[in-house]
């Protein structure tokens, strides 16, 4: 979310690979010397507000968050299975339910037990992934869905994070929210999350950059970011394949606003396609002016595999024979065989250009989002090779434009949850294990890590929280993967 609109100057391959070499030798040396100097630094007077390590809530509605204020988070943690929060000095933090503000209690008072109680029993009225490996991941998938939990306000809202600029709704966020609540068995949230984006939907199908939590729009000149269609297309799709025993029953299985969110993404995205079958060039995930991007007339691959997810997913939720089924259908072919000639022979990078840079979004054409396929597979190791920094985690793409020193914990998770959807256990245990020990000291998933080790942007963030929960369901039992239209 640095929202960098900086041209960067093309370079051939035998340049770009020396300065990653320098560029890593540099980031290695820097991080040595943080690491000797770093356990006698002093606390520097002003601190972050998104250095909390993590969010105090309650057991009972509306689910408030509070964070914990850094100084405060020292020997602090929380009670398991909770968002309450014990200090050292062994009083309990939390938010009483119904409240918008913590408080601080001794160990004994009931509101504490019933804070605890209800959120255990929220857990157990569905399942905790563990990736069928019980205690090793058991703490980070429940506080990664405690999270998520906080982060939805009572109307739908799934909140990127609880502080500043993150305090939105995105649509691409809510998407993996809305997938992470349906696998985990929190049907309910999981349908709260997709009712409050086709609420704010505008009627020619698309969303704005993100909301403010009460559905209005945030008017900051982002511009709206094609991928989020087919994102919120695929969670629909996804929420119903994961909580029925039949997907694809057609508009029947969803709630009429559901039904009409899909048409329209859908109709928009089929439309928008070209002569060759792309659709529009898009900012992305990255967030990204396109042109800035290395083929400004061409869409990336941040825009592309969401957008091919969505087409079919949208055809899987028509009726069966339907028009729409055939028109969406159709279109996913489109795409699909744009894909094949306009990126496959280049090896997948970001964008479709001879040599161009390998990027994260790479991830998006393979399981859960698109059937497996040993070239996407091949491309996924190249470009996470390419993107690993010194710390073990990864820039979000190639020759990243924004700080070169800090890993995106999305986009480990990213790799992660490729890995786990299509089998490559190994890979996926070592990218959740990254993960795990990259936590906050209250055991939260930051969005940043720095060379150090340490969090080093908000925490928690639901985007990374929710690729959690779905790669250690992937572990236990296959996810669905929309399927290729017939």
């Amino acid at each position: 979310r640095d929202g960098v609109r900086t041209a960067r100057p093309p370079r051939g391959p035998g340049a770009a690979r020396c300065a990653r070499r320098l560029r890593r030798l540099a980031i290695a040396v820097t991080a040595a010397g943080l690491v000797a100097t770093s356990g006698a630094a002093a606390v520097p007077p002003a601190v972050p507000e998104w250095s909390s390590p993590g969010l105090v809530g309650g057991g009972g509605p509306s689910h408030h968050g509070v964070p914990l204020p850094p100084h405060e988070s020292s020997g602090a943690s929380y009670l398991p299975g909770s968002s309450v929060v014990r200090l050292r000095d062994g009083r309990m933090r939390l938010v009483p339910p119904g409240g918008d503000t913590a408080i601080t209690v001794p160990a004994d008072d009931p509101r504490v037990r019933a804070a605890v109680r209800a959120d255990r029993a929220w857990l157990a009225s569905g399942t905790v992934p563990t990736g069928g490996l019980g205690e090793r991941y058991e703490a980070m998938s429940a506080r990664a869905l405690l999270d998520l939990r906080l982060l939805t306000r009572p109307n739908g809202a799934s909140q990127a994070s609880w502080y500043g600029i993150w305090r939105y709704s995105w649509p691409r966020d809510s998407a993996f929210a809305a997938a992470a609540f349906a696998v985990s068995g929190h049907s309910a949230e999981a349908r709260s999350v997709l009712a409050f984006m086709a609420r704010v939907q505008d009627p020619d199908g698309t969303w704005a950059a993100r909301y403010h939590v009460d559905g209005r729009p945030v008017t900051d000149g982002r511009d709206r970011q094609l991928d989020a269609l087919g994102w919120m297309l695929w969670a629909t799709w996804f929420a119903e394949a994961t909580t029925s025993d039949e997907a694809g029953d057609g508009p029947a299985s969803l709630p009429g606003e559901l039904w009409t969110m899909v048409r329209r993404a859908a109709d928009h995205l089929a439309l928008s396609l070209d002569a060759e079958g792309l659709p529009p060039a898009s900012s992305d995930y990255w967030e990204r002016d396109p042109r800035t991007e290395e083929d400004p007339r061409r869409p990336t691959l941040g825009v592309v595999g969401p957008v091919l997810a969505g087409l079919r997913s949208a055809a899987a939720l028509a009726e069966r024979g339907s028009a729409e089924a055939a028109r969406w259908g159709a279109a996913a072919d489109r795409l699909s065989d744009a894909l094949a000639h306009q990126f496959a022979p280049l090896g997948y990078p970001r964008s479709p250009v001879k040599g161009g840079r390998m990027d994260t979004s790479v991830t998006f054409i393979a399981p859960p989002f698109a059937p497996r396929d040993a070239g996407v597979t091949a491309a996924i190791a190249h470009a996470f090779d390419e993107q690993v920094l010194p710390n073990g985690g990864v820039l979000p793409g190639e020759e990243w434009p924004g700080n070169k020193e800090i890993a995106w914990t999305p986009e480990v998770a990213l790799f992660g949850l490729a890995a786990a959807a299509s089998g490559r256990t190994r890979t996926a245990l070592d990218r959740l294990d990254w993960l795990r020990r990259h936590r906050t000291s209250l055991g939260v998933l930051p969005e940043k890590v720095g060379p150090d080790g340490h969090q080093a942007a908000v925490a928690p963030l639901g985007w990374t929280a929710s690729m959690v929960v779905l790669s250690l369901a992937a572990l236990e039992d296959p996810l669905p993967i929309p399927p290729v239209p017939e």
